[in-house]
């Protein structure tokens, strides 16, 4: 018989040592940084490494507080269900719930957890199995987002002052999210260098975005006078495109932060009533407007970088059109033979009482068909 194999965690005396495949220790403070790295090591987006990190961290500190010996799925299950009971208040103060997309964050969390944590033998393959089985909570209704409408987007644009340093990058950064869709991480991370030519119009080449997909977005005119604005007033050449700015009016620092960005826009979109504005709402904003002005739907997922159609349907709100439907843009059938038409006329006539079903007299039934025979 085997033996089984002893897992010795860094700070743990021998005595208290666990079977490998069995269980995952109440960690200590140092342990428990130990364990979440081994989560975030592997993730490339910053973002993604921030949100992991911090609902991992909840998901441990429940597991200590708990009492909790195992890292099993019913470990998993009671921490979904102390998720599923938690009340907030809103900055208003009204009362609700965590949202499904929120649980379910955590929830992709700690299974990535289980899986790291099997590969470094700390619990078993068959543990790690049944966690990843924890199922997300199934959102109620549809979450669509918010969208400006082109009006709405024009003054926008127009909101940051064109006389301060500030005003003229604040509308650069909403030029471009408006006018390319690109994600929050990916105008952070934008250099002047990756602004070019191709095919004789501007665009992002060459951009990196969720998943490590690589695509090209082409940008109007307009928004990349914003962004030659914003460069030669703020004297960028290279590094990061876009910049804090101190209070004293002057460039200061490396890059933006994503709460950086999320505050111009929020302010700005707050100054003209719409103070639950987000960067990711521009996004679904172009998206919108450039798929109602008849922009084809994959090109659009290009553009996006979205891996499934399915997503980029969702940012656009597609439902059905009977009233400009696909078949009206077909330019097939037209040279059908007149007979063809006027005999399809005749034959619709025979429908015209409705559901009512027209019944032939005796002597108009067709010949050589018995009234008797079953009608197959």
């Amino acid at each position: 018989m085997n033996e089984t194999q002893t897992v010795v965690m860094p700070g743990t005396d021998l005595a208290h040592a666990i079977p490998a495949g069995a269980y995952l220790p109440a960690p200590t403070q140092i342990q428990l940084e130990q364990i979440i790295n081994l989560v975030v090591k592997g993730l490339t987006s910053p973002h993604t490494k921030r949100v992991y990190r911090m609902a991992l961290t909840k998901f441990l500190t429940f597991y200590q507080e708990s009492g909790f010996t195992a890292f099993t799925k019913a470990s998993a299950n009671s921490y979904k269900d102390h998720l599923l009971s938690r009340t907030i208040y809103d900055k208003d103060g009204n009362e609700r719930h965590l949202a499904p997309a929120t649980i379910n964050i955590q929830l992709s969390a700690i299974r990535a957890l289980a899986i790291e944590a099997a590969d470094e033998e700390l619990i078993s393959q068959e543990a790690a199995s049944a966690i990843r089985r924890v199922k997300s909570v199934k959102p109620s209704g549809t979450s669509r987002g918010n969208w400006l409408t082109a009006e709405q987007a024009d003054a926008l644009l127009a909101q940051p002052s064109s006389s301060t340093l500030m005003g003229i990058r604040d509308r650069a950064v909403l030029a471009l999210l408006l006018a390319s869709g690109v994600r929050r991480q990916e105008l952070i991370n934008l250099q002047p260098d990756d602004i070019r030519q191709v095919s004789g119009r501007w665009v992002i080449a060459d951009l990196i975005g969720k998943g490590h997909r690589v695509r090209t977005v082409p940008i109007p005119a307009w928004a990349k006078v914003a962004l030659d604005s914003w460069a030669a007033s703020a004297g960028i050449t290279s590094g990061h495109l876009f910049r804090p700015i101190n209070r004293g009016g002057r460039v200061w620092g490396e890059k933006l932060s994503a709460q950086s960005v999320w505050k111009i826009v929020n302010d700005h979109a707050a100054a003209l009533g719409f103070p639950e504005l987000a960067p990711h709402d521009l996004r679904r904003t172009y998206a919108r407007l450039s798929y109602e002005s008849g922009a084809p739907l994959g090109q659009l997922q290009l553009s996006l970088g979205h891996a499934s159609i399915q997503t980029t349907e969702r940012y656009v709100g597609i439902r059905q059109n009977f009233s400009k439907a696909p078949c009206d843009y077909l330019t097939i059938g037209q040279k059908i033979n007149s007979h063809l038409a006027q005999r399809s006329q005749s034959t619709s006539r025979l429908w015209s009482t409705g559901n009512k079903v027209s019944k032939f007299r005796a002597s108009e039934r067709p010949v050589g068909r018995d009234r008797n025979s079953e009608h197959r």
